[in-house]
């Protein structure tokens, strides 16, 4: 038993069905015009700063969304199987939060096959040194972080806050809160995915990757969530992480979300999500 689920014997017909999000919500597509056309709208409608450097390649950018005299700064790490997605189709998430007083961060990295999974964590780390530098020039202050991400992102945040301490080149107590939701922490399953022809993932890599078993660097609180209505499978990987990062970490299970809808309530004033969140920057 782990975190309050049991883990059900790894097969490859059961990885491919549990880990396959677009497959469990058909409609998905849907979500993904929907977003796109939206956060279209809150680029052109609202102050932002796009595609600010952070690195030499292409995707390492980052969208700054300022909110006027903010009282935090919420940096969003997007999903995509660490292989497909862009920063820019979750603009639209930044319009309830800079109205909220709260600036909002973007950061993109580059994706598999060209790089591993190991190097888009780099890649993060790199983001919020370069934040920690340069994020208030552009209206996105260093000082009560929260950092949030859906699905790989959701990795992502939680790698952050395992890091080395001497990789942040920054303190680490402006980060007071983190939320990674929908996120793969026990990379066993990985070994089995189709997908992994992308990662490359050996058992020595899939286990550096883990998370479950080690301990975070970061002090913060952390609500780890899934939707009620994903598979048992992401909600075995929240309630994992929630359980051996305890007490930092609690987890939050969101009735009747799915995969994707699970992303519009991050964004959602009165959703649990994004109130617990918001909670974070208190």
């Amino acid at each position: 038993m782990t975190g309050g689920l049991a883990r059900s014997p790894l097969t490859r017909e059961f990885v491919e069905r549990e880990y396959n999000n677009r497959a469990m919500v058909p409609e998905h597509p849907a979500f993904f015009a929907r977003w796109e056309k939206d956060s279209e709208y809150v680029r052109e409608t609202m102050q932002a700063h796009l595609d600010l450097p952070y690195g030499p390649h292409a995707r390492q950018k980052v969208d700054v969304f300022p909110a006027p005299n903010p009282r935090g700064t919420l940096v969003f790490i997007h999903g995509g199987y660490w292989r497909s997605l862009d920063k820019a189709m979750f603009s639209r998430l930044a319009a309830s939060w800079v109205a909220a007083g709260v600036s909002v961060a973007m950061p993109g990295y580059r994706l598999a096959p060209e790089v591993g999974i190991e190097h888009i964590v780099d890649d993060m780390i790199g983001a919020m040194n370069w934040l920690a530098s340069n994020g208030a020039r552009y209206g996105a202050p260093p000082r009560r972080i929260v950092v949030g991400g859906h699905s790989a992102g959701g990795h992502l945040t939680a790698a952050l806050f395992a890091t080395p301490r001497d990789r942040l080149e920054f303190d680490p107590a402006c980060i007071v809160g983190g939320v990674p939701f929908s996120g793969i922490f026990d990379f066993e399953p990985m070994l089995l995915h189709g997908f992994n022809a992308d990662f490359k993932l050996d058992a020595p890599r899939a286990q550096a990757l883990s998370l479950v078993a080690r301990k975070p660097t970061v002090a913060a609180p952390l609500v780890v969530a899934a939707g009620g209505a994903e598979s048992s499978e992401f909600q075995r990987q929240s309630l994992a992480l929630a359980a051996a990062w305890a007490p930092q970490a609690r987890a939050l299970i969101l009735p009747g979300l799915n995969h994707f809808s699970v992303v519009d309530s991050f964004a959602e004033r009165g959703q649990a999500l994004y109130e617990e969140a918001l909670r974070l920057f208190e």
